[in-house]
């Protein structure tokens, strides 16, 4: 019978460089990107102070790009949405950083509090709208590139329909 004294590794994992996978400039998976997201979220100190709130619109800054992706940083005044749309080939991961937006989807709605992410493949179709009474802000990150929103006439219970592009954000 071995002891937890008798038990001994042979050798230790780090001195073994080749068998650890390097860090990755680039994400590349669904998990990398939600990760990418995430780490964003957490450093408050970088988005934070860029964070501007546009009665007439929603502002929107692209805090960076990579090979075949963009990050983008938005925030929303009461009342602000997106109006049903979809992503065009893109697929995205969506944070709320600040704040509560709802979004509209075949799923149903469902409030999008602080700290929730939804992922989504390309062909996604929902809305997103402030219907809160405080400011929100919000981190989207698009694989490829958010190249199409095309507006779509509705996103509940059923297939979306196309409508005419919407433009960007």
């Amino acid at each position: 019978m071995n002891s937890d004294s008798d038990l001994q590794i042979a050798g230790d994992i780090l001195e073994v460089p080749h068998l650890l996978q390097p860090p990755r400039e680039h994400p590349s998976t669904v998990a990398e990107f939600a990760g990418l997201a995430r780490a964003v979220a957490a450093d408050r100190a970088q988005w934070e102070p860029l964070v501007r709130y546009d009665a007439t619109s929603r502002w929107y800054h692209r805090l960076r790009t990579g090979p075949g992706y963009e990050v983008w940083l938005l925030s929303w005044v009461p009342g602000q949405g997106t109006g049903p749309h979809g992503h065009g080939p893109s697929s995205g991961v969506l944070t709320v950083l600040d704040g509560v937006l709802t979004e509209r989807s075949a799923r149903g709605v469902g409030a999008l509090g602080a700290g929730t992410q939804r992922v989504f493949a390309a062909g996604y179709a929902h809305e997103v709208v402030n219907d809160a009474l405080v400011p929100a802000v919000s981190l989207h990150v698009y694989w490829p590139g958010l190249t199409d929103m095309p507006a779509v006439r509705e996103v509940g219970a059923g297939a979306c329909a196309p409508a005419a592009p919407l433009g960007a954000f």
